[in-house]
Protein backbone atom coordinates (compact mmCIF):
# COMPACT_ATOMS: atom_id res chain seq x y z
CA UNK A 1 0.00 0.00 0.00
CA UNK A 2 2.73 2.46 0.75
CA UNK A 3 4.64 1.55 -2.37
CA UNK A 4 1.66 2.58 -4.71
CA UNK A 5 0.93 5.48 -2.62
CA UNK A 6 4.90 6.62 -3.35
CA UNK A 7 4.26 5.48 -7.30
CA UNK A 8 0.80 7.51 -6.97
CA UNK A 9 2.63 10.71 -5.69
CA UNK A 10 5.31 10.27 -8.19
CA UNK A 11 3.43 10.13 -11.09
CA UNK A 12 1.49 13.23 -9.71
CA UNK A 13 4.97 15.09 -9.05
CA UNK A 14 6.04 14.14 -12.68
CA UNK A 15 2.67 15.83 -14.38
CA UNK A 16 2.89 18.93 -11.86
CA UNK A 17 6.62 19.00 -13.21
CA UNK A 18 5.85 18.55 -16.47
CA UNK A 19 2.98 21.35 -16.56
CA UNK A 20 4.89 23.73 -14.85
CA UNK A 21 8.08 23.40 -17.57
CA UNK A 22 5.43 23.70 -20.16
CA UNK A 23 4.27 26.89 -18.49
CA UNK A 24 7.96 28.23 -18.11
CA UNK A 25 8.96 27.29 -21.61
CA UNK A 26 5.42 29.37 -23.28
CA UNK A 27 6.71 32.25 -20.40
CA UNK A 28 10.61 32.67 -22.25
CA UNK A 29 9.08 32.02 -25.64
CA UNK A 30 6.86 35.25 -24.89
CA UNK A 31 8.92 37.17 -23.52
CA UNK A 32 12.11 36.58 -25.56
CA UNK A 33 9.66 36.81 -28.77
CA UNK A 34 9.03 40.84 -27.24
CA UNK A 35 12.20 41.59 -26.13
CA UNK A 36 13.89 40.47 -29.49
CA UNK A 37 11.21 42.76 -31.38
CA UNK A 38 11.51 45.90 -28.97
CA UNK A 39 15.24 46.01 -28.57
CA UNK A 40 15.22 47.43 -31.87
CA UNK A 41 12.89 50.18 -31.42
CA UNK A 42 14.36 51.45 -27.69
CA UNK A 43 17.03 53.96 -27.75
CA UNK A 44 17.88 57.27 -25.09
CA UNK A 45 15.71 59.50 -27.74
CA UNK A 46 12.85 56.48 -27.09
CA UNK A 47 12.61 56.95 -23.63
CA UNK A 48 13.06 61.05 -23.09
CA UNK A 49 11.65 62.35 -26.54
CA UNK A 50 7.72 63.38 -26.29
CA UNK A 51 5.45 60.53 -28.49
CA UNK A 52 4.63 62.68 -31.88
CA UNK A 53 1.82 61.60 -34.80
CA UNK A 54 -0.06 59.97 -32.08
CA UNK A 55 2.78 57.81 -30.90
CA UNK A 56 3.97 56.75 -34.24
CA UNK A 57 7.11 58.48 -33.94
CA UNK A 58 8.64 60.24 -30.80
CA UNK A 59 9.25 58.73 -27.34
CA UNK A 60 7.46 58.10 -24.70
CA UNK A 61 8.73 59.88 -22.03
CA UNK A 62 5.12 61.97 -20.85
CA UNK A 63 4.25 57.63 -21.12
CA UNK A 64 6.50 56.76 -18.76
CA UNK A 65 5.61 59.76 -16.33
CA UNK A 66 2.29 59.01 -16.28
CA UNK A 67 2.60 55.24 -15.39
CA UNK A 68 5.01 55.76 -12.89
CA UNK A 69 2.23 58.41 -11.22
CA UNK A 70 -0.76 56.36 -11.49
CA UNK A 71 0.76 53.14 -9.59
CA UNK A 72 2.81 54.80 -6.87
CA UNK A 73 -0.30 56.70 -5.91
CA UNK A 74 -2.16 53.39 -6.17
CA UNK A 75 -0.14 51.54 -3.84
CA UNK A 76 -0.02 54.66 -1.54
CA UNK A 77 -3.68 54.82 -0.92
CA UNK A 78 -4.50 50.89 -1.15
CA UNK A 79 -1.62 49.81 1.02
CA UNK A 80 -2.46 51.04 4.72
CA UNK A 81 -5.47 50.63 3.99
CA UNK A 82 -4.87 47.15 2.85
CA UNK A 83 -2.68 46.91 6.06
CA UNK A 84 -4.89 48.14 8.51
CA UNK A 85 -7.74 46.14 7.18
CA UNK A 86 -5.26 42.86 7.91
CA UNK A 87 -4.50 43.68 11.33
CA UNK A 88 -8.22 44.25 12.15
CA UNK A 89 -9.64 40.85 10.74
CA UNK A 90 -6.48 39.12 12.65
CA UNK A 91 -5.93 40.76 16.01
CA UNK A 92 -9.07 42.92 16.49
CA UNK A 93 -12.07 40.77 14.49
CA UNK A 94 -13.61 38.53 16.83
CA UNK A 95 -14.84 35.61 14.96
CA UNK A 96 -18.32 35.12 13.54
CA UNK A 97 -20.91 36.02 10.60
CA UNK A 98 -19.77 40.13 10.01
CA UNK A 99 -15.85 38.41 9.26
CA UNK A 100 -16.70 35.87 7.38
CA UNK A 101 -19.17 38.69 5.26
CA UNK A 102 -15.50 40.44 5.17
CA UNK A 103 -13.37 37.89 4.11
CA UNK A 104 -16.41 36.82 1.36
CA UNK A 105 -16.39 40.26 -0.28
CA UNK A 106 -12.30 40.62 -0.30
CA UNK A 107 -12.58 37.11 -2.15
CA UNK A 108 -15.84 38.59 -4.61
CA UNK A 109 -13.73 41.85 -5.08
CA UNK A 110 -10.61 40.06 -6.02
CA UNK A 111 -12.31 38.21 -8.90
CA UNK A 112 -14.12 41.10 -10.66
CA UNK A 113 -12.91 41.58 -14.14
CA UNK A 114 -10.82 44.53 -14.47
CA UNK A 115 -13.50 46.21 -16.57
CA UNK A 116 -16.10 46.47 -14.19
CA UNK A 117 -13.47 48.52 -12.16
CA UNK A 118 -13.16 50.42 -14.87
CA UNK A 119 -16.68 51.19 -15.42
CA UNK A 120 -17.81 52.00 -11.91
CA UNK A 121 -14.26 54.13 -11.84
CA UNK A 122 -15.66 55.89 -14.63
CA UNK A 123 -19.40 56.06 -13.18
CA UNK A 124 -17.98 57.03 -9.50
CA UNK A 125 -14.63 58.67 -9.88
CA UNK A 126 -14.99 60.55 -13.30
CA UNK A 127 -18.41 61.76 -13.22
CA UNK A 128 -20.19 61.73 -9.84
CA UNK A 129 -17.06 63.01 -7.62
CA UNK A 130 -16.23 65.15 -10.83
CA UNK A 131 -12.65 64.06 -11.10
CA UNK A 132 -12.68 63.74 -14.39
CA UNK A 133 -10.30 61.62 -16.15
CA UNK A 134 -7.34 61.59 -14.10
CA UNK A 135 -4.50 60.41 -12.55
CA UNK A 136 -6.62 60.34 -9.44
CA UNK A 137 -9.36 58.50 -10.91
CA UNK A 138 -7.08 56.49 -12.65
CA UNK A 139 -5.46 55.74 -8.84
CA UNK A 140 -8.71 55.46 -6.67
CA UNK A 141 -9.47 52.81 -9.24
CA UNK A 142 -6.48 50.98 -9.32
CA UNK A 143 -6.29 50.97 -5.48
CA UNK A 144 -9.50 49.41 -5.01
CA UNK A 145 -8.49 46.60 -7.64
CA UNK A 146 -5.55 45.94 -5.76
CA UNK A 147 -6.55 46.27 -2.19
CA UNK A 148 -7.79 42.41 -2.23
CA UNK A 149 -4.28 41.08 -2.97
CA UNK A 150 -2.68 43.77 0.01
CA UNK A 151 -5.63 42.35 2.54
CA UNK A 152 -4.92 38.85 2.18
CA UNK A 153 -1.38 38.51 1.63
CA UNK A 154 -1.11 40.76 4.52
CA UNK A 155 -3.21 38.46 6.48
CA UNK A 156 -1.82 34.95 6.35
CA UNK A 157 1.64 37.01 6.34
CA UNK A 158 0.29 37.89 10.05
CA UNK A 159 -0.80 34.60 10.71
CA UNK A 160 2.82 33.28 10.55
CA UNK A 161 3.55 35.23 13.47
CA UNK A 162 3.33 32.70 16.43
CA UNK A 163 0.99 33.32 19.05
CA UNK A 164 3.70 32.92 21.77
CA UNK A 165 5.11 36.06 20.37
CA UNK A 166 1.79 38.24 21.27
CA UNK A 167 1.67 36.24 24.77
CA UNK A 168 4.71 37.11 25.57
CA UNK A 169 5.22 40.77 24.99
CA UNK A 170 1.59 40.86 26.59
CA UNK A 171 2.81 39.50 29.95
CA UNK A 172 5.97 41.82 30.20
CA UNK A 173 2.86 45.01 30.06
CA UNK A 174 2.52 45.69 26.46
CA UNK A 175 -0.50 47.13 24.98
CA UNK A 176 -2.47 44.99 22.16
CA UNK A 177 -0.91 48.13 19.92
CA UNK A 178 2.20 47.81 20.95
CA UNK A 179 2.10 44.30 20.47
CA UNK A 180 0.89 44.55 17.27
CA UNK A 181 3.02 47.81 15.96
CA UNK A 182 6.74 45.98 17.24
CA UNK A 183 6.11 42.54 17.39
CA UNK A 184 3.82 41.32 15.23
CA UNK A 185 4.18 43.31 11.94
CA UNK A 186 8.02 43.76 12.02
CA UNK A 187 8.42 39.20 11.39
CA UNK A 188 5.52 39.77 8.87
CA UNK A 189 6.93 42.68 7.02
CA UNK A 190 8.41 40.37 4.14
CA UNK A 191 5.07 38.88 3.20
CA UNK A 192 3.06 41.92 3.31
CA UNK A 193 5.81 43.72 1.01
CA UNK A 194 5.05 40.98 -1.08
CA UNK A 195 1.65 41.47 -1.45
CA UNK A 196 2.52 44.67 -2.06
CA UNK A 197 4.15 43.85 -5.03
CA UNK A 198 2.11 41.77 -6.50
CA UNK A 199 -0.50 44.90 -5.96
CA UNK A 200 2.40 46.89 -8.19
CA UNK A 201 2.11 44.45 -10.28
CA UNK A 202 -1.35 43.92 -11.31
CA UNK A 203 -1.51 48.11 -10.99
CA UNK A 204 1.40 48.55 -13.49
CA UNK A 205 -0.11 46.38 -16.25
CA UNK A 206 -3.98 47.39 -16.24
CA UNK A 207 -5.07 48.38 -19.39
CA UNK A 208 -9.18 48.60 -18.91
CA UNK A 209 -9.71 50.17 -15.99
CA UNK A 210 -6.79 53.10 -16.62
CA UNK A 211 -8.35 53.38 -19.74
CA UNK A 212 -11.80 54.66 -18.63
CA UNK A 213 -10.50 56.62 -15.70
CA UNK A 214 -7.19 58.02 -16.25
CA UNK A 215 -8.03 58.61 -19.90
CA UNK A 216 -5.15 58.26 -22.85
CA UNK A 217 -3.48 61.39 -22.70
CA UNK A 218 0.16 62.05 -24.52
CA UNK A 219 0.66 64.93 -22.90
CA UNK A 220 3.02 65.70 -19.74
CA UNK A 221 0.58 65.56 -16.60
CA UNK A 222 1.53 68.22 -14.41
CA UNK A 223 -1.17 67.16 -11.18
CA UNK A 224 -3.05 64.28 -9.64
CA UNK A 225 -5.84 66.02 -11.55
CA UNK A 226 -4.16 65.86 -15.35
CA UNK A 227 -5.27 62.91 -17.37
CA UNK A 228 -2.51 60.42 -18.48
CA UNK A 229 -1.84 57.55 -20.81
CA UNK A 230 0.13 54.46 -18.90
CA UNK A 231 2.32 52.27 -20.86
CA UNK A 232 -0.29 50.04 -20.89
CA UNK A 233 -2.66 51.73 -22.52
CA UNK A 234 -0.31 52.85 -25.20
CA UNK A 235 0.60 49.68 -25.97
CA UNK A 236 -2.71 48.78 -26.62
CA UNK A 237 -3.82 51.42 -28.36
CA UNK A 238 -0.88 51.46 -30.57
CA UNK A 239 -1.24 47.43 -31.26
CA UNK A 240 -4.70 47.47 -31.74
CA UNK A 241 -5.22 50.80 -34.38
CA UNK A 242 -1.75 49.59 -36.16
CA UNK A 243 0.32 52.75 -35.52
CA UNK A 244 3.42 51.17 -35.00
CA UNK A 245 4.04 47.89 -34.53
CA UNK A 246 8.20 48.74 -33.76
CA UNK A 247 6.86 51.15 -30.95
CA UNK A 248 4.09 48.87 -29.62
CA UNK A 249 6.88 45.98 -29.04
CA UNK A 250 9.58 48.68 -27.76
CA UNK A 251 6.89 49.92 -25.36
CA UNK A 252 6.05 46.24 -23.84
CA UNK A 253 9.90 45.89 -23.55
CA UNK A 254 10.16 48.55 -21.37
CA UNK A 255 7.21 48.16 -19.40
CA UNK A 256 8.47 44.50 -18.67
CA UNK A 257 12.01 46.11 -17.75
CA UNK A 258 10.70 48.65 -15.33
CA UNK A 259 8.28 45.54 -13.83
CA UNK A 260 11.82 43.17 -13.71
CA UNK A 261 13.70 46.48 -11.71
CA UNK A 262 10.34 46.94 -9.42
CA UNK A 263 10.73 43.50 -8.37
CA UNK A 264 14.39 43.42 -7.93
CA UNK A 265 14.38 46.16 -5.62
CA UNK A 266 11.55 44.82 -3.69
CA UNK A 267 13.32 41.31 -3.66
CA UNK A 268 16.70 43.14 -2.43
CA UNK A 269 14.58 44.75 -0.02
CA UNK A 270 13.11 41.69 1.70
CA UNK A 271 16.31 40.24 2.10
CA UNK A 272 17.73 43.12 3.89
CA UNK A 273 15.33 43.09 6.28
CA UNK A 274 15.32 39.13 6.63
CA UNK A 275 18.98 39.15 7.15
CA UNK A 276 18.34 42.30 9.87
CA UNK A 277 15.73 39.91 11.61
CA UNK A 278 18.06 36.70 11.62
CA UNK A 279 16.72 35.01 8.88
CA UNK A 280 19.00 34.41 6.69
Amino acid sequence: MIRKNKVVQGIVFSIIGLFTLITMIILIVIVFHIISNGLKGISLSFILQYPEEMGKSGGIFPVIVGTLYVTLLAVIIASPVGVLAAIYLTEYAKKGKAVELIRFGTETLAGIPSIIYGLFGFAFFVIALGFRWSILSGALTLSIMILPTIIRTSEEAIKTVPMSFREGSLALGATKWQTIAKVVIPPAMPGILTGVILGVGRAIGETAAVLLTAGSSLNFPTSIFSPTRTMSVHLYILSSEGISKLNSYATATLLIVIVFIINMFANMIIRRYNRILGRG
